[in-house]
C-alpha cells in the first residue's frame, strides 16, 4: 500500500485519482500507524513551506517521516513536498525536514512568477524517469525552487530564467518540483515508476 500523506496541504485528490487510474493501491491518510505500515509514501504539497512545517511538527508527522526515511522506505515528494525535504526555505525563513542538504530559494527572474504551465525536464539517469524521453514536458506551479548542496542528487533540471533542479534522487528519497498527477502520460509513467521502486524488493502489488 502506498500512503499519500495528508498534512493539511496538498493536491491529495488529484494524486489519488492518478494512482487509481494506474491501478495502484493507495490511501490518503494522516495516521501515523498507516504511515508506519506503508510500503511507500508520497508527500504532495500546495501552499507555503512555513504552514507545511507547522502542520508536520504539530501533528508529529515530521518526526515519523524522518524515521521512515531512515528505515529506507521509498518516498516521493511532489512540489512543496519535495521542497520540505531540504534544510531550509526562503519562504517564511523556514527550517524544513533537512533530509537533503540544501536550500529552497525564491525565483529572481524577469519571467512571470510563479511559473505556471508546461516546461521541459532534462533528465539524468534515474529509476524515476525510466521509459520517459529526455526533455519531456511536465506541469509546474511554483514560485520557489530547490538548490541541493551536492549536485549528485539532481536527476532533473529545468530552465525558467535560470537553470534549476526540478527532480532529485537521494537513496530512497525522490522529489519532483512539477506535478506528475497533472502531467499527462509522462506524469503517469513517473508515478508508475515510483510504484515499481516501492515494490522492487517485496511482494506488494
Amino acid at each position: 500500500m502506498i500512503i499519500i500523506i495528508d498534512y493539511g496541504l496538498g493536491n491529495l485528490g488529484s494524486v489519488k485519482n492518478a494512482l487509481d487510474k494506474l491501478g495502484i493501491e493507495s490511501m490518503v491518510s494522516s495516521s501515523i500507524s498507516d504511515i508506519e505500515k506503508a510500503d511507500g509514501l508520497i508527500i504532495p504539497g500546495v501552499g507555503s513551506a512555513s504552514e507545511g512545517m507547522i502542520n508536520l511538527q504539530e501533528s508529529g508527522l515530521g518526526k515519523v517521516i524522518r524515521e521512515q526515511i531512515e528505515m529506507e522506505k521509498p518516498f516521493l515528494g511532489i512540489c512543496l513536498g519535495m521542497q520540505l525535504f531540504f534544510s531550509s526555505s526562503e519562504e517564511g525563513n523556514t527550517k524544513c525536514l533537512n533530509v537533503i542538504a540544501g536550500k529552497v530559494k525564491k525565483f529572481r527572474t524577469e519571467l512571470k512568477v510563479p511559473q505556471i504551465g508546461w516546461n521541459q525536464v532534462k533528465k539524468k539517469s534515474s529509476r524515476l524517469f525510466r521509459g520517459i524521453k529526455n526533455n519531456s514536458y511536465f506541469y509546474f506551479v511554483h514560485s520557489y525552487f530547490c538548490q541541493p548542496k551536492e549536485s549528485g542528487s539532481e536527476i532533473g533540471i529545468t530552465d525558467y530564467g535560470i537553470t534549476f533542479c526540478s527532480a532529485i534522487e537521494n537513496e530512497n528519497v525522490f522529489g519532483v518540483q512539477f506535478h506528475p498527477e497533472k502531467s499527462g502520460e509522462n506524469g503517469l509513467k513517473l508515478l508508475s515508476n515510483f510504484k515499481d521502486i516501492v515494490y522492487a524488493n517485496n511482494t506488494g502489488n
